[in-house]
């Protein structure tokens, strides 16, 4: 990896400091620290709710004994990872956590500065904990790696944590190719999979085929909350991620697909399952922009309803085909996959796919579960021609509006 990257924004920051840099500012759609709303969650206890919000930030769930003592990025990230190189692979640096001071005196140009960040729990969805000498001592990950951001209120990538929001920066396949412990071959698979993108069967049928990391908001009232309905809620999804991906300790098993992985003699997932679901269900899709063409927008939405036939399968109050149905691989335009790879759908326990929620949909291209439309006028425009809608390019423009205001 390349050791000095441009510096620009590292001299941007060192600049701010002495400007009284570090206030909040409002995202695009509104406010960064806003307020969870709890409406439709099941769960309404606020010391439920901040209990599972502290999970999805900072808990491990003790995967360290992946990430330090199989992987060993932690010698990577302390020896190598300087701060500008750690924004470049789509980390997120935490502005509210982030001591300046502290920071410029560590040497912010060298992997110090990277140590000092960590130190402070200011990258987002890593946690580490140091020797006596101040050097890494073991590194893990939590649920806010892939599905956190941040609102830029300071620089690209510091800002304002937005939790829910999908790192579509993030370029983890690059991070674990970091890795001596793995081949050739598996660095390659994980080089290949590129920004936003995460294969999480990979690890375990050995097939690549990554898929867009998803938004963990807008989940209340969703019984299908991944790409292909694999399991009845978050927490499934949840014991799944958390024990065959990130490598915490517990136990998942999967009789559809012959999975079954255990690690440590410990359980340090399923009691906090019920927390960390009641955070995630209280996470709302963010408000769209305020920029939207209303006229063009109404027009979308009566051919939505209408013509281009949506609303068939995107019904109902969060767009998703009344919740329970799912669809075979031959009813969806997102496949054949690209690159000859693997069905995804295939590798799962449904074997189908679900109708994917619209709410807040114009905050996370690309998409499709495999991003190959990199706009909504992209999705829209695939629709048209695969199920020969005979939309015009004007009817496609007012459709991707509508779905911008959703």
């Amino acid at each position: 990896m390349t050791k000095f990257l441009s510096c620009s924004c590292v001299w941007a920051l060192l600049a701010l400091v002495g400007c009284g840099a570090g206030s909040g500012t409002d995202s695009e759609s509104g406010t960064a620290d806003s307020e969870p709303a709890t409406a439709d969650t099941g769960v309404n206890d606020p010391a439920t709710i901040e209990a599972g919000k502290q999970i999805f930030r900072f808990d491990t769930f003790g995967n360290e004994t992946h990430w330090t003592q199989t992987l060993r990025l932690h010698e990577i990230v302390d020896s190598e990872i300087q701060p500008v190189e750690a924004l470049a692979l789509g980390l997120k640096v935490d502005l509210d956590k982030l001591d300046f001071t502290k920071f410029v005196l560590k040497n912010p140009l060298f992997a110090s500065g990277t140590r000092e960040l960590l130190r402070q729990d200011a990258v987002v969805g890593l946690k580490a904990t140091f020797d006596e000498k101040g050097r890494i001592a073991t590194l893990g990950v939590t649920c806010a790696l892939c599905h956190s951001t941040v609102d830029n209120a300071l620089l690209p990538g510091i800002g304002h944590r937005l939790d829910g929001w999908p790192n579509r920066d993030l370029d983890v396949g690059a991070i674990i190719a970091m890795s001596a412990a793995l081949t050739a071959e598996q660095k390659a698979v994980y080089k290949s999979w590129g920004k936003g993108k995460y294969d999480p069967r990979y690890n375990l049928d050995g097939r690549n085929g990554p898929v867009v990391i998803p938004p963990a908001y807008g989940l209340a009232g969703l019984n299908r909350v991944t790409f292909t309905g694999d399991g009845d809620n978050i927490a499934y999804w949840n014991r799944y991620v958390g024990v065959t991906q990130m490598g915490g300790h517990g136990t998942f098993t999967e009789p559809r697909t012959g999975v079954s992985v255990t690690n440590g003699s410990d359980d340090l997932i399923s009691s906090k399952l019920p927390a960390l679901q009641a955070y995630q269900l209280s996470l709302e899709a963010p408000r769209p922009p305020a920029r939207i063409d209303a006229e063009a927008a109404q027009h979308g939405k009566v051919l939505f309803d209408g013509a281009a036939r949506c609303a068939t399968c995107h019904s109902g109050p969060k767009f998703t085909d009344a919740n329970t149905r799912l669809h075979a691989l031959a009813e969806v335009v997102s496949e054949p996959e690209p690159e000859g790879a693997p069905s995804y759908a295939s590798r799962g326990a449904t074997k189908q796919y679900r109708t994917s929620p619209l709410r807040g949909v114009w905050q996370h291209p690309p998409y499709f579960h495999n991003g190959t439309a990199p706009t909504l006028e992209a999705v829209v425009a695939t629709y048209n021609t695969k199920k020969s809608l005979g939309l015009s390019q004007a009817d496609i423009a007012d459709i991707a509006e509508y779905l911008k205001s959703l």
